[in-house]
């Protein structure tokens, strides 16, 4: 295994439009500061560095509904996330943002570098253009119907409701979020990044050189590669962003996944003169902690954009995780289905721990995962109150209680006192095993193991009872529980900070070195202890119950808003109407279509012709249940290519206030190709 003499660690910039959710801290940032403290404790050199990410469309249109500017927005954002980070022992050695100088600086040095190199390729295309606005529009700037499942709100790069990604002119019906006109198609120039010039490395590196990366990540960078890669847009038509640096580049700007993960190169350049040897040095371990949605920008792009330029060094490893959802859904900003994280640092005061001992109990490492606010108080009462805690404070309490506070002299060891001493080393290394391979949830289990170990160990003594007949036995109880507690209070001490920090002060120590875990002697005869109290307090159902009401009262809103009556479209004249053919048609064929989750193909007898119809039904119809039903189509709508087969029509469908979606049929059967009035 390489050798490495610094690390430069990264986790994904916090969009700043929104506040942090437990959905990004389970992801990714408590297990990167696990992981960084860690290797803090073991005195490797690292700098940890993450920000604001402050470009892109959805903050300028953030600011457009909210009639603020762009800076407005990020600076709100921007200050409430790092405030939140800090206040839940996130330590960062830098918390940055990506409207500073030395982040545009930075962005356009190496832009100019690749551009400089013929890195880039320069394209004429058509785009979308706003005539009143008199503005290009950015793909979130444009919405209309989505041709896989006729949702009518579908953004030009994507459509929430089935999640197909989208170009602009996929849409029907087209329109401007900005004026709400028609957009028509403009020329305009833009410059791409050739992935597909890349595709022999990547696979080099990826998939030859990095096959220990985790399952989820080298799983979807095989499939992008299997895919085959395309040259890539790294320029937008917008004013809101890191300008183009180059002649000719007037109106345009750094697309926001180009310029985001270069703040952390400018992060650390503002941290540090010598950010070089941390970005530049083949000894130097690079490791991007992300979520799964982040995985193509840091394992394909962003090494690219890396290796274009020409003088940085690749990742070593992108641990990402799944996604947490929560009480069983998808974690939902728009719907403000989340638990907010400044909310929660109010709402649960001297708590920090609690939360991040849970998330990281539940840590998405393989597989989503689900936050539910049962799970949270049971974690609490039954692993924090009755394990570590229960077993920290009654060692504490026995020693004031028999001996002052003052720790008391081994007398005479058993060789289960040999036996539960030797474990300490043995958890060390174990806790240590799962950091190193970033299995965050399994390293916290680790480590408890030595909270378990002394329960079990002072439930086996009884210290209490034995001293009421061999007090010197009672010593050396005490002492091998408090170097227990000695040791716990280094060990925890990259999952759960503020309950380390309050162990120390009853221990009435400075931190201890990692390298002392399990070495002995820890416990000095003699030294004297601080007073203690409770490490952790029960949380009650009235606690449970206000968050859960918390979370009622949003999904109430949410059913309100969905089950609102849309409103009427705007009138069209009946010779328009008339243009729309309608006839009832029946299904003869269908099958479900490769590598989606919304679509059917169906073949439909029209009465005039027999013609395949793509349709976004499979998640409320299985195909062969559509064999033989009648059903309503279109079939003068034009023709349009959904995943390579050409549909001839659509099937027309009812839309309820959940979302399910029901078959307009004829009441009884009728002949196909008769004509719907």
């Amino acid at each position: 295994m390489k050798e490495y003499n610094r690390y430069m660690v990264t986790s994904a910039l916090p969009y700043a439009n929104g506040p942090i959710h437990i959905g990004h801290l389970a992801g990714v940032y408590i297990p990167s500061d696990i992981y960084v403290r860690y290797l803090r404790l073991r005195k490797r050199d690292v700098l940890w560095v993450c920000g604001s990410d402050e470009h892109g469309v959805p903050i300028t249109l953030k600011a457009k509904k909210e009639n603020r500017t762009p800076q407005q927005v990020v600076d709100e954002y921007h200050e409430l996330n790092k405030k939140a980070f800090q206040e839940l022992g996130i330590s960062f050695d830098i918390y940055s943002r990506t409207s500073n100088k030395v982040h545009y600086q930075m962005a356009s040095e190496i832009f100019k570098t690749i551009y400089e190199k013929n890195g880039f390729i320069e394209n004429q295309t058509e785009q979308f253009f706003d005539k009143t606005a008199n503005q290009f529009l950015a793909d979130r700037y444009i919405t209309g119907t989505c041709p896989h499942c006729n949702n009518e709100h579908a953004y030009g790069d994507q459509c929430e409701k089935c999640g197909t990604s989208l170009n602009p002119i996929d849409l029907i019906n087209p329109k401007s979020v900005v004026s709400g006109d028609k957009p028509i198609l403009k020329e305009t120039k833009h410059w791409y990044l050739p992935l597909n010039q890349y595709e022999t490395f990547l696979r080099e590196w990826i998939l030859e050189g990095h096959k220990e990366w985790k399952p989820n990540v080298y799983g979807a960078c095989k499939s992008w590669l299997d895919l085959g890669l395309q040259p890539r847009a790294v320029t937008r038509d917008l004013d809101w962003g890191v300008p183009v640096p180059i002649e000719g580049a007037d109106g345009k700007v750094l697309y926001v996944w180009f310029d985001a993960p270069i703040g952390y190169i400018s992060a650390t350049k503002e941290l540090t003169p010598e950010w070089e040897k941390y970005w530049k040095s083949e000894d130097t371990k690079l490791v991007h902690f992300i979520g799964k949605d982040n995985i193509v920008f840091h394992c394909i792009i962003f090494p690219v954009i890396l290796k274009a330029e020409g003088s940085f060094i690749l990742p070593e490893n992108v641990p990402a995780n799944e996604f947490l959802n929560l009480e069983n859904d998808k974690i939902s900003t728009s719907r403000n289905w989340a638990v907010w994280l400044h909310e929660y640092l109010q709402d649960f005061k001297g708590k920090e721990d609690v939360l991040r001992y849970v998330l990281i109990a539940n840590a998405p490492e393989t597989k989503d995962n689900n936050f539910t606010w049962a799970d949270f108080q049971n974690r609490n009462n039954k692993e924090l109150v009755a394990d570590l805690g229960n077993f920290i404070n009654r060692t504490l309490v026995l020693t004031e209680k028999y001996f002052n506070g003052q720790i008391p002299e081994i007398t005479t060891l058993t060789d289960n006192d040999r036996h539960v001493l030797s474990q300490i080393k043995t958890i060390k290394e174990d806790t240590e095993i799962s950091l190193e391979a970033y299995r965050f949830r399994e390293g916290l289990n680790a480590a408890m193991n030595l909270a378990r170990l002394g329960n079990k160990y002072l439930a086996e003594t009884e210290p209490w009872i034995v001293y009421k007949t061999d007090v010197q036995r009672v010593k050396t109880i005490l002492n091998i529980s408090l170097e227990i507690i000695f040791n716990i209070s280094i060990l925890f001490e990259p999952f759960l900070p503020f309950t380390t920090k309050k162990i120390r002060h009853f221990l009435n120590i400075n931190a201890i070195e990692w390298d002392k875990i399990g070495t002995g002697g820890l416990a000095t005869p003699g030294h004297i202890m601080n007073p203690s109290s409770l490490l952790f307090e029960k949380i009650e159902d009235a606690q449970i119950l206000q968050q859960m009401e918390k979370l009622e009262k949003s999904k109430q809103q949410n059913i309100q808003l969905q089950t609102k009556i849309v409103p009427q479209k705007t009138n069209v004249n009946f010779e328009e109407f008339q243009k729309m053919d309608i006839r009832i048609g029946t299904v003869i064929e269908a099958e479900k279509v490769a590598k989606t989750t919304k679509l059917l193909k169906l073949k439909v007898d029209t009465g005039i012709d027999k013609r395949t119809i793509v349709s976004g039904i499979a998640e409320h119809y299985k195909a062969e249940e559509m064999i033989g039903k009648q059903v309503m189509v279109l079939v003068n709508l034009e023709p349009r290519k959904i995943k390579n087969i050409e549909s001839q029509g659509m099937i027309l469908m009812a839309e309820n206030s959940e979302g399910k979606l029901m078959l307009m049929t004829p009441s009884s059967q009728i002949e196909n190709g008769s004509e719907v009035h």
